[in-house]
C-alpha cells in the first residue's frame, strides 16, 4: 500500500513537472481576458437593458433621450444630486453584501429586505429604554441589537438549508415577508408612539442617538461604514482560509465534506453575516434618516441589492460603483415622474429588465473564445492556461 502511494505521488510529481507552462506574456493576456469578461458581460447587459427600456418609453410616446438626460440631472448632474445618490447608495451597499456573501457558497439569499426592516425596528426598540444614556453607549447598543436581529433572522435560513435541506431562496423570501408583517404589527401595536397619528411609528430617538453626516457632506456615516464593510467582505472571501473554505464548499459541497470542512457552519455563518450587514442598513435608516422606525423602512433596498450583487458578480469591491449607479437612477425617479409624466414605478421596470438580462448573461460566461484563454493558440499553450477542472485540449 505504501509502495502504491509512493508510486502515485511520483507519477503526480512527474506529471506536474511535465505540464506545459504558458509564456509570461500569454499569462498576462489571459489574466486580463478573464477580468474583462467579468466586466464586459454585465456592462453589455446594462447597455441592452437601457436599449430595451428606451423602446418601452418610445412605445409610451416618451423620449428616451429626455429620460437619460433626467437620470443624469437627477442623479449625477450637480453636487446636490451626487450627494443624494450617495445617500441612496449607502443602504444598497449592505443589501448587496447580504446577497454576495452567501453566494460564495452557491446560495441565493434574497431576504435582505426583511433583515433591513428588523434591524431598524430592533435599533428603535432598544433606543426607547436607553433614553438618557451616554451617546456612545446608546448608539453601540442600537447597532448591536440590529446586528443580532439580522444575524438571527437570516442565520435561521442558513441553518434550515444546512441541516434540513430547505431551499434558501424560498425560505429567505418567506422570512422576509414574515419580518415585514411582524415589524408592521409591532410598529402599529406595542411599540407605537401614541403621538404618531397619521403615520404609525415608534418613539422618536433622543437627539443624542442620532447619527449626523460625514464631514463636508450631506451623506450620513452609513456610506463610510458600508464601504468599510465591502472591503472587509473582500478580505474575508479572498484573503482568508475561511473565505477559501467557503469557495470550496460553494464549488463542490461533497468534496468539501470529504475534506472535513464544516459546511453546515459555513452556510449558517455566512448567511448570518449577510443578515447582520443588511440589518445595519436598517440601523442607519433609523438613526440617521428617519429618527424612528416606521413604514418607510420597507423601501425596496433589499430587492435592489439583489440586482447590484449580480451586476457586481458577487465581488464586494465591485459593489460600491454599481450601488452608486443604481442609487443615482433611483434618486432621479421623482424628477422623471414629474417631467415625463410617468409613474414612479417606471424605474422598477428598468430594474426588472436589468435583472432579467443579468441573469441571462450568466449563461454566456466561458462561451467566447476571446475571453477563454484555454482555447487560445496551440494545444501546449492552451494547456498551460486552462482553468482548474477544465478538460485537456
Amino acid at each position: 500500500m505504501v509502495a502504491d502511494t509512493a508510486t502515485t505521488d511520483a507519477a503526480s510529481a512527474d506529471s506536474a513537472v511535465a505540464a506545459p507552462r504558458a509564456p509570461a506574456g500569454l499569462q498576462l493576456r489571459a489574466w486580463a481576458a478573464r477580468r474583462a469578461e467579468a466586466a464586459i458581460i454585465p456592462l453589455g447587459a446594462l447597455a441592452l437593458g437601457l436599449g430595451l427600456f428606451s423602446l418601452f418609453l418610445a412605445s409610451l410616446g416618451k423620449s428616451p433621450a429626455a429620460f437619460l438626460d433626467l437620470v443624469y440631472r437627477g442623479g449625477f448632474g450637480s453636487s446636490f444630486a451626487l450627494q443624494n445618490s450617495l445617500q441612496r447608495a449607502a443602504p444598497l451597499l449592505f443589501a448587496a453584501l447580504c446577497v454576495a456573501l452567501p453566494a460564495r457558497l452557491g446560495l441565493v439569499v434574497i431576504g435582505g429586505e426583511g433583515a433591513i426592516v428588523l434591524g431598524g425596528l430592533a435599533a428603535a426598540a432598544v433606543a426607547t429604554p436607553l433614553s438618557g444614556a451616554p451617546r456612545g453607549v446608546g448608539i453601540a447598543l442600537m447597532a448591536l441589537a440590529a446586528l443580532l436581529a439580522g444575524a438571527l433572522w437570516l442565520g435561521a435560513v442558513g441553518a434550515l438549508r444546512a441541516w434540513r435541506g430547505v431551499n434558501e431562496t424560498i425560505a429567505s423570501l418567506l422570512m422576509s415577508y414574515i419580518a415585514i408583517a411582524l415589524a408592521n404589527h409591532l410598529i402599529e401595536g406595542w411599540l407605537r408612539d401614541p403621538g404618531s397619528l397619521n403615520k404609525p411609528s415608534t418613539r422618536t430617538l433622543d437627539e443624542a442617538f442620532r447619527i449626523g453626516p460625514l464631514p463636508g457632506l450631506e451623506v450620513h456615516w452609513g456610506l463610510a461604514v458600508g464601504l468599510v464593510a465591502c472591503l472587509f467582505a473582500w478580505v474575508l472571501t479572498e484573503r482568508t482560509t475561511l473565505g477559501f473554505a467557503a469557495r470550496i464548499a460553494g464549488g463542490n459541497v461533497r468534496a468539501a465534506q470529504i475534506q472535513g470542512l464544516p459546511v453546515g457552519r459555513l452556510i449558517t455563518g455566512f448567511t448570518a453575516l449577510g443578515g447582520a450587514l443588511a440589518a445595519l442598513a436598517g440601523f442607519f435608516e433609523v438613526a440617521a434618516v428617519h429618527g424612528n422606525a416606521n413604514g418607510s423602512l420597507v423601501a425596496g433596498y433589499g430587492y435592489t441589492g439583489i440586482l447590484i450583487a449580480f451586476l457586481a458578480r458577487q465581488n464586494p469591491l465591485a459593489i460600491p460603483p454599481v450601488a452608486f449607479l443604481l442609487g443615482g437612477i433611483e434618486a432621479s425617479s421623482g424628477l422623471i415622474q414629474r417631467r415625463l409624466h410617468v409613474p414612479d414605478a417606471t424605474i422598477l421596470v428598468l430594474e426588472g429588465l436589468l435583472f432579467l438580462l443579468v441573469l441571462m448573461g450568466e449563461t454566456l460566461y466561458g462561451r467566447f473564445k476571446v475571453f477563454s484563454p484555454h482555447l487560445w493558440g496551440d494545444k501546449q499553450a492552451a494547456a498551460g492556461l486552462k482553468p482548474p477542472g477544465a478538460p485537456a485540449p
